[in-house]
């Protein structure tokens, strides 16, 4: 039998809400201009699975697929880069705005700024997302992976141009060995979503930097005549991409916000954890976390991110491998007219626990908590593509970790 999903209703103290501005719709559309002057930058697609919606009991089921996000098969670029751009404004005493793609390659920018060397911890996206950005600008970049990192995220990081290395560590070990040779480097810079005292500024430009994807999703919504989502499902790791997510919906809606529900991995469900004790602080997940989710075992969370979830979110789900596994499976093969996602393990959650809660009885409480219903619209956000193509393999056309 198949590991259960579990979840927690957001019975939880609100607080004064102040990181909500963060993803105010002013800062989301600087970054949005930010990526716009990207050569590489374009519209990812957001896939209406209609087929999909009517075997469900759905009015409209869509899925954001970021595996077409500038050629990197992951949405993580969009923090990395934004976060790096703005601490290059900081330093130099511009307006991010003033620090394009032309300006940030240009020789003028090596002699406002120079070369910094910026650090960070991945599973691999976020990773390769910032050894891409530092490769583009001309910086350094170095990254370590946690234990049990594939060697095909391994190598897409190395193709940048990067310093990686895997380290026999988890992924929060990862952060403070960076963070520390941030501090010892001389013009060293540390880019993690991961929020701490006294680190808050380079995280909260990275949940910026997400809301170019929302962004993006919200407008394709309205030229889909879906003028608003009742239902965001968002995967956590740290919770930074769902803070961005959940912060910019509800402040593009403040009037009448959709249901927000959060999936993480079961064993580094940290939000969920801290959602179930009910007093309004996050728990830590310590030690290995096995998962295939790998962009989502984080145990230590965003400060930022979580303030804003527990303001906002209704229902906090920690979800077994075989839920994103399905997921991965109903993408890449979907109904008939249907267009296809291919959606990779960290990204196919929000799906495969939006199959499971529609098809599924044993989760009827759930369902009818979220109220979710035939007449609901969901937004889903496939974060990533195949980014280890044999596993991904192994799951979608080999069956491993089945649903039941």
């Amino acid at each position: 039998m198949a590991d259960k999903i579990q979840w927690a209703s957001n019975t939880m103290p609100k607080s004064d809400d102040k990181h909500l501005g963060i993803m105010s719709l002013d800062h989301v559309k600087k970054a949005r201009a930010f990526h716009q002057s990207f050569p590489q930058y374009t519209v990812t697609p957001l896939a209406r699975l209609d087929g999909q919606a009517a075997r469900l009991g759905l009015s409209n089921l869509c899925v954001k697929d970021e595996s077409y996000r500038f050629g990197l098969n992951a949405f993580k670029v969009l923090g990395g880069s934004f976060a790096m751009a703005n601490y290059i404004a900081d330093e130099t005493g511009k307006d991010v705005a003033e620090c394009t793609f032309d300006y940030l390659t240009s020789d003028q920018l090596a002699k406002d700024f120079g070369q910094a060397t910026f650090f960070t911890a991945t599973d691999g996206n976020h990773g390769r997302g910032v050894a891409w950005a530092a490769n583009k600008l001309g910086q350094k970049a170095v990254v370590h992976m946690p234990k049990g990192s594939t060697k095909p995220r391994f190598d897409n990081i190395a193709a940048e141009g990067a310093t990686v290395t895997i380290e026999e560590v988890n992924y929060d070990e990862c952060v403070r060995m960076a963070a520390a040779e941030a501090d010892a480097c001389e013009r060293g810079v540390i880019v993690q979503d991961t929020a701490w005292e006294g680190y808050e500024k380079i995280p909260s430009w990275i949940m910026e930097g997400y809301g170019t994807m929302a962004s993006e999703a919200a407008e394709q919504l309205r030229e889909m005549a879906i003028n608003r989502p009742t239902h965001v499902f968002v995967q956590a790791g740290v919770g930074s991409l769902a803070g961005a997510v959940v912060g910019y919906f509800t402040n593009l809606y403040p009037d009448n916000p959709p249901t927000f529900v959060v999936a993480e991995c079961a064993p580094a469900a940290c939000l969920y954890k801290g959602a179930a004790a009910g007093d309004g602080d996050p728990r830590i997940v310590d030690g290995d976390m096995p998962s295939i989710m790998a962009g989502l075992c984080c145990g230590e969370p965003n400060i930022l991110g979580w303030d804003i979830l527990r303001n906002h979110v209704t229902a906090f789900v920690s979800c077994p491998d075989w839920v994103t596994a399905r997921g991965m499976r109903t993408l890449g093969a979907p109904e008939k007219g249907d267009p296809r996602v291919i959606s990779g393990e960290s990204g196919a959650v929000t799906t495969g626990l939006v199959e499971t809660l529609m098809l599924d009885p044993e989760y009827a409480e759930l369902k009818e908590l979220i109220g979710l219903d035939k007449t609901s619209s969901v937004l889903c956000f496939s974060t990533e593509g195949d980014t280890d193509p044999d596993q991904y393999r192994r799951i979608v056309w080999e069956g491993e970790y089945p649903t039941c």
